[in-house]
């Protein structure tokens, strides 16, 4: 007989909101993907990002999490990394449904469509657990309704960090909300770049060379006049992306003031 541990819960604090652990998802041994209740106050924009913490010491420890549910979900879901010695993923890996987490009350980002000047394609590059806010995003029937073509490239490392990939492979044709747009107008581009797997090259690769854009209306090429694009994932990549998308006549957006690309500064600096 297995041995079922009480719901870990935590104290009440008047900063954050307090929330239960609905779903606890491990792709593998370093990623894992996990769902909350939505608290009936809580607004947010998909692709936004909210701080999520468990209590501290002295305070409760916060970490910013991208938000992979689309604004309409009720629930909110998260995707993460596992880092064994993390004050906080050490510690955040070991949930289980029924224990509660700290939350955030005031969500906020850049990944939003707010930040997009209109265009007809919408390129989002990710590596690793950057997918987050384009789980959020490529479920939301405004992204649809905005733009007539919406791609995910998702670069990772092993075939096992592919999180979401049935789903997406399958053009969301679960979702019934976005299922009939997904269909014609969603396209999924996964690359595994140290195990052996269809697609290998690195992202910057695959706009080079016109793979990221095989069987997808429009030019082989990131174009500023019709094309906008996310950047969310490793430090590395979304700098060197940017300033190749500035060197290409792309503007960096921002809620103030849309342009035709975006990257989260939250988690760049």
């Amino acid at each position: 007989m297995t041995d079922v541990r009480a719901p870990a819960l935590i104290p009440e604090n008047a900063a954050f909101l307090s929330a239960k652990v609905l779903w606890v998802r491990h792709w593998n041994e370093h990623l894992f993907s996990f769902a909350i209740e939505r608290p009936a106050s809580f607004r947010f924009r998909s692709g936004e990002f909210v701080m999520i913490g468990l209590p501290g010491e002295k305070k409760p420890l916060m970490r910013a999490y991208s938000i992979a549910s689309p604004h309409y979900a009720e629930e909110l879901e998260f995707l993460s990394i596992k880092v064994q010695d993390g004050p906080l993923t050490s510690r955040l890996q070991a949930i289980e449904p029924g224990d509660e987490l700290y939350l955030g009350k005031k969500p906020t980002g850049t990944l939003v469509l707010d930040a997009l000047l209109p265009g007809k394609r919408l390129v989002m590059l990710s590596t690793g657990t950057g997918l987050a806010p384009f789980l959020s995003l490529m479920r939301d029937p405004d992204v649809y309704s905005v733009f007539d073509k919406v791609v995910v490239a998702h670069s990772v490392r092993r075939v096992s960090d592919l999180a979401y990939h049935e789903e997406m492979t399958g053009r969301l044709a679960e979702d019934p909300l976005v299922a009939d747009e997904a269909a014609a107008q969603f396209h999924y581009v996964p690359t595994v770049t140290r195990e052996a797997f269809h697609t290998s090259a690195r992202l910057g690769v695959l706009i080079e060379d016109g793979t990221l854009f095989s069987g997808i209306d429009g030019g082989a090429t990131l174009d500023p006049e019709t094309d906008r694009v996310m950047l969310c994932g490793s430090t590395e990549m979304i700098r060197d992306f940017a300033k190749s998308l500035e060197a290409q006549g792309f503007v960096e957006g921002s809620n103030a003031n849309p342009g035709s690309f975006v990257i989260e500064r939250a988690f760049v600096g």
